[in-house]
């Protein structure tokens, strides 16, 4: 950069200094500067203020009060009043009052209603607590809605919002004196009122619940012919499996006159029932809140969500139902309430058509055994002793002779194929491997011979599957268990934990349950023993399948209810008593000799093979 230039820079920098120096503002000129833009702000801010209120009063006819405004308390209350008959019309006088409570109790249940709904505001089960000793709480507080909604002068009100009448506790309410009753009234002027009446029974689980219209049709819609009734639950744990308590909770419902059906109880799930439904059941794992309307809902949408929080709630419920109503009638509509245990007796007793099924007792023949063979045998036992841990040594036992003749006739069928494996090690060294497919011709050959069938172990093991499954369904589903202890498990109907890991391994838990460890160990002993009974030897990929469905079993089932571990533990070991009774009895030298024997008998072929083999010969059949 040369002289000139520099020379240049300089002179323009300070004629710009001097310049701002010379044309710098006085202080009473910044003042009277900002004294101009803050009333320009103040004028703006009006402005704003005005529009927003001319705004609000044209949308809701309900006048803002600005900060400049003056008004006294008889005003604002005006305003007040105004903006509740703007939302919620002639119904308006009970958006405001005190809530006030009232019960009705029996020895087995206590519920708590509030003047705020008419509404139950909690139910406690007074025979049963928590796993931790507290009282059992179905539901309670705002863990709860439940409203009646409906359409009155173009405005969606809900019962829910709204302060009833708390008529009081009047067993002449209703017919049956020995019975108890609360009511509420909600009456949005002299002409019309819609009460909510709740009877409770002595040693009932079941509230009668009436819904009394009068001179309804001043308030609804003539064209009306539904009320909406929704009701909602956040479902508390119960149980201390909190995970395996909840893969065995959701909702229940039944088809008018056809079968009962449910939610997903592995994942979140919505159904939207356009048909008539006899009732809704909101299902733990053994309780249930249940509610059953005398004429079937008009249809529903129902809601099982997984409980998002922290806390101890399993899932949301949600039922949102139609109740037919006519609204130029004073009507009575009758429903009812079951809140108690999933028993499958007392559930029976309700006189409900197939509330039993509340219990997963497993569908067709599953089902059908846990019925008419388990539960009545269980119950049998259950009269006579005391111990749950006895009892299930007993069911397995009585099982396990039912299924005597099935297990020693599939012994025999793996016993000949015991014996036969010196022929069937002949046939595999003559034929080399790769003829695979000769080796299995000569192989069905020599059986066809001596008279035994490959499946003839398979088939009675076959049979006694429904069992096993049935067995799986009836154990988490017995209330009976619950909280019933038995050496060192502390609940029966949950899992039994020796030793508690301060970390968790993944689908396996933070504990170690020792029933299932014991059942997992007995299993392996079984799966080696009959391997080395089988007389040709097992695929590579199929032996290790053998040993792994035990593994699987392991990590499966310690969550599992304790009782199921123990039960097919003792299933194990008195298979093990059998199949040494069984060698003891059986000659394998006695039972080989028979089996020659049977080689110089003429083997008849089938009807069916000689038609086969006709046909063949035949040249000159149809076609």
């Amino acid at each position: 950069m040369d002289k000139n230039t520099i020379f240049g820079l300089v002179i323009i920098l300070g004629i710009i200094v001097v310049f701002s120096v010379v044309n710098q503002p006085s202080k009473e000129e910044i003042e009277q500067a900002k004294k101009k833009m803050d009333s320009i702000a103040l004028v703006e801010n009006t402005r704003l203020q005005e529009e927003a209120k001319q705004q609000a009063e044209a949308e809701n006819k309900v006048p803002i009060i600005g900060p400049n405004d003056s008004t006294d308390v008889a005003s604002t209350d005006s305003l007040k009043q105004n903006a509740l008959v703007s939302q919620f019309g002639r119904f308006s006088n009970n958006t405001e009052g005190q809530e006030k409570f009232s019960s009705l109790e029996n020895d087995k249940i206590r519920i708590l209603f509030t003047n705020k709904g008419g509404r139950i505001f909690s139910v406690q089960l007074k025979e049963y607590q928590t796993f931790d000793s507290l009282p059992l709480i179905l539901f309670s507080g705002d863990s709860t809605l439940f409203e009646i909604n409906f359409f009155s002068d173009n405005r969606n009100i809900s019962t829910q919002n709204l302060f009833f009448e708390m008529l009081g506790k009047d067993s002449a309410l209703v017919a049956d004196k020995d019975s108890q009753t609360v009511a509420f009234q909600l009456s949005p002027d002299s002409l019309s009122s819609i009460i909510f009446e709740y009877s409770l029974k002595p040693g009932s689980y079941k509230v009668d619940f009436n819904i009394k219209t009068k001179g309804i049709e001043h308030i609804i819609a003539e064209n009306a012919n539904y009320l909406n009734l929704n009701w909602h639950i956040k479902v508390p744990a119960q149980e201390k499996g909190m995970d395996f308590e909840r893969q065995n909770s959701t909702i229940y419902f039944k088809h008018h006159q056809d079968e009962v059906d449910y939610l997903s109880t592995t994942s979140d799930d919505k159904k939207n029932i356009p048909t008539k439904i006899d009732w809704i059941g909101f299902k733990q794992q053994f309780f249930s809140s249940v509610i059953i309307p005398q004429e079937p809902f008009l249809n529903g949408v129902l809601t099982s969500e997984k409980y998002p929080g922290t806390e101890r709630f399993l899932k949301n419920y949600t039922a949102e139902l139609s109740i037919p109503i006519d609204t130029k009638k004073d009507e009575t509509k009758a429903f009812q309430f079951y809140f108690g245990p999933n028993h499958f007796n007392t559930l029976q007793e309700q006189n409900v058509a197939n509330l039993e099924e509340l219990i997963p007792l497993g569908w067709g023949i599953f089902g059908w055994f846990n019925r008419y063979l388990v539960i009545p045998i269980f119950n049998f036992l259950d009269n006579f002793i005391g111990s749950y841990g006895i009892i299930i040594l007993l069911l397995t036992l009585i099982i396990k002779i039912l299924l005597l003749p099935l297990t020693y006739k599939s012994y025999i069928s793996t016993a000949k194929m015991k014996v036969l494996k010196p022929q069937i090690e002949e046939i595999n060294a003559k034929i080399p491997k790769d003829k695979a497919m000769e080796r299995q011709q000569a192989t069905m050959a020599l059986y066809k011979k001596v008279g035994v069938s490959p499946l003839g172990g398979c088939l009675p093991m076959l049979l006694q599957m429904p069992i096993l499954f049935a067995m799986f369904r009836f154990f988490p589903a017995s209330i009976e268990l619950r909280q019933k202890s038995f050496l060192w498990a502390t609940d029966l109907s949950s899992y039994d934990s020796v030793l508690d890991l301060s970390f968790n391994i993944p689908f396996y838990g933070n504990h170690v349950s020792l029933f299932c460890l014991l059942m997992t160990i007995s299993t392996i002993i079984y799966t080696w023993q009959q391997s080395q009974t089988q007389a040709t030897p097992a695929m590579p990929g199929m032996k290790v399948m053998m040993y792994m469905m035990p593994v699987m079993f392991l990590f499966f089932f310690n969550n599992y209810a304790s009782g199921l571990s123990y039960y097919y533990l003792l299933a194990n070991l008195i298979t093990f008593g059998q199949m040494y009774i069984f060698r003891k009895v059986v000659n394998d030298e006695a039972l080989l000799e028979k089996l020659n024997e049977n080689k110089k008998k003429v083997v008849k072929k089938s009807s069916f093979q000689e038609r086969l083999e006709k046909m063949a010969k035949n040249k000159g059949y149809k076609r």
